[in-house]
């Protein structure tokens, strides 16, 4: 399981986290959304759908080279099932998987203090890689957001260097992230220096399932940057391909 720092946890956060991966309808699921506040009552959380992370937007600010921002995280459905439903995305702050995925979709060391492009980019490259992405069937884990007064990521660039790194640091290393999502501005003959390709292959989109069939599942077309409402994260339906799955979802 992979978490932020500042979370708070349910009873039985473990076991229960096991049995809804045995639960889900995949050989390998993820499970993942954004949890709800850390003030909330997480034994009555149990009792209902927990939140699902359907909608992304390509960002506006300048500083955000168009990338992929994660948005949509609303209680969709209402009435909470056995089996975890299909998600289009991961959240980094909370997912739940099978240790094989240290493995399978290791780590980019090559991405320093990315904060916007890294649930996009793990997303897809998790399902190209043969993992089905799912929402948690209730919440377990609850998640400190604000934080006033609290030191932020990118102002621990800037103690550990000096004022200033951060934001033409993240420009840079955004444009590794764009290349590996289909960007055509960002294409390999159009970024430099050549360095950020170093070490692309092996820590990018997985081979058993194609880029243009995730993006195109989850409504995403990098070349007009615009987002295709798909309805089926949104539905609680499992998404075209999966059909089979129709009738566990059925209310």
């Amino acid at each position: 399981m992979q978490i932020d720092s500042h979370m708070t946890f349910a009873q039985d956060w473990d076991k229960e986290s096991i049995t809804m991966l045995k639960n889900a309808p995949s050989d390998k699921p993820v499970i993942s959304h954004y949890p709800p506040q850390h003030t909330a009552d997480l034994v009555e959380k149990a009792k209902v759908a927990a939140p699902r992370l359907c909608g992304p937007v390509f960002a506006t600010s300048d500083l955000e080279s168009q990338i992929i921002r994660l948005e949509g995280s609303y209680n969709y459905d209402s009435v909470k099932l056995k089996y975890p439903r299909f998600a289009p995305f991961i959240a980094a702050g909370y997912l739940v998987a099978h240790s094989d995925i240290l493995r399978e979709v290791p780590f980019d060391p090559f991405l320093p203090y990315i904060f916007m492009g890294e649930e996009i980019l793990l997303s897809a490259r998790l399902w190209t890689s043969g993992y089905d992405i799912f929402s948690p069937t209730h919440s377990l884990l609850g998640h400190h957001y604000v934080r006033n007064h609290k030191p932020k990521f990118w102002e621990s660039v800037h103690r550990t260097f000096s004022f200033g790194v951060h934001n033409p640091l993240q420009m840079l290393v955004l444009n590794r992230v764009k290349y590996q999502l289909g960007y055509p501005e960002s294409s390999k003959d159009m970024i430099k220096p050549k360095t950020l390709f170093t070490a692309i292959d092996q820590y990018s989109m997985g081979s058993t399932r194609s880029l243009d069939n995730y993006l195109k599942i989850v409504g995403l077309d990098m070349n007009t940057k615009e987002v295709i409402y798909t309805a089926w994260c949104e539905t609680g339906v499992p998404p075209p391909g999966f059909e089979k799955y129709d009738n566990l979802y059925k209310v």
